[in-house]
């Protein structure tokens, strides 16, 4: 659905965006993320046919973003990070002109409004000047201006920003059901322990460049990091601790370990086996999901060692 080749983009002075290429495939929802810089924003500019790259190419749903921009926007829904709504309009005749803006059918405006208010639970103040509400309600209304025409494409910068825990989790099963209803989303934001809740692949970027990209517990995957939690039920000593290749131990305290394994769920299963017939005085034995953080960090810290084999070579 979105496909990235070769992409750059220079500000005066600073590259943004180096040799940038993905693909990402309809239906899915992937994390973009990155420190601060690291050209996420201007990436999503790129991809919603609002700034135009040095070189590069970029295709929505088939459709180049230099050649065609409009047509791109009519596919594509995006809020910034820095939006803007008028605020004299009220939020009925925001959505209003973002639906007309786009296209939708006047016949139908109306219809789609009360759905989109439905979803966000903004009904209730559809009739107050923008400019009045709060910077969460603010937030709710500009992300559904964002999918008011039903695009196929959503460009979401640091979409919980400003929201409440309450409004956070409504905007997060909407846009699970989103991605469930065929839309593929794209979708920026620091908040990485709420992202992991419904994105299904990780994108990050790091100095304009993209340094991983990969499914998120991809279940279609037979060979996987695990990372088992055990509690034994006395103190244990490492050394009669099973070893290999493919399984590491990290001591907690001296009843609590964790254990790195490459594997699948027989592997898993073989090495509570292991640790059983060994004799072992095992309390708890359970997987660890290795969380979209860990897999961020683990990404950010290869990145120094990657430049410095480039450099060295």
């Amino acid at each position: 659905m979105i496909e990235v080749r070769a992409l750059r983009y220079d500000y005066p002075g600073r590259r943004a965006l180096d040799e940038v290429t993905f693909a990402l495939p309809e239906r899915s929802i992937t994390a973009l993320v990155g420190p601060n810089g690291a050209g996420k924003t201007t990436l999503l500019r790129c991809i919603a046919a609002l700034d135009e790259p040095y070189s590069g190419n970029i295709t929505v749903g088939g459709i180049d973003t230099q050649r065609s921009p409009r047509a791109v926007h009519r596919l594509t829904g995006y809020l910034p990070d820095h939006f803007g709504l008028y605020g004299e309009l009220t939020a009925r005749q925001c959505l209003v002109f973002a639906a007309r803006a786009h296209r939708v059918r006047a016949a139908e405006v109306d219809a789609r409004i009360e759905e989109i208010a439905a979803a966000f639970g903004i009904e209730s103040w559809l009739g107050r000047p923008a400019g009045s509400l709060s910077r969460g309600q603010r937030q709710r209304l500009a992300m559904a201006q964002a999918i008011v025409h039903r695009p196929r494409v959503l460009l979401l910068d640091e979409p919980a920003s400003g929201l409440d825990p309450e409004a956070r989790h409504t905007a997060a099963a909407l846009i699970r059901q989103l991605g469930a209803e065929g839309m593929t989303v794209l979708v920026s934001s620091h908040i990485l322990a709420e992202l992991e809740t419904y994105c299904s692949a990780m994108l990050v970027l790091s100095e304009g460049r993209v340094i991983e990209h990969r499914a998120l517990d991809a279940p279609s995957s037979k060979l996987r990091r695990i990372v088992v939690s055990l509690l034994m039920a006395a103190p244990e000593t490492d050394a009669r601790l099973p070893v290999s290749e493919a399984l590491s131990w990290r001591r907690l305290d001296e009843r609590r370990y964790e254990a790195s394994l490459e594997g699948d769920e027989q592997a898993q299963a073989q090495l509570l086996q292991q640790l059983i017939a060994a004799g072992f005085p095992v309390d708890e034995f359970r997987v660890v999901r290795d969380s979209l953080e860990a897999a961020y960090i683990d990404a950010v810290r290869k990145r120094p060692m990657q430049g410095a084999a480039e450099a060295a070579a």
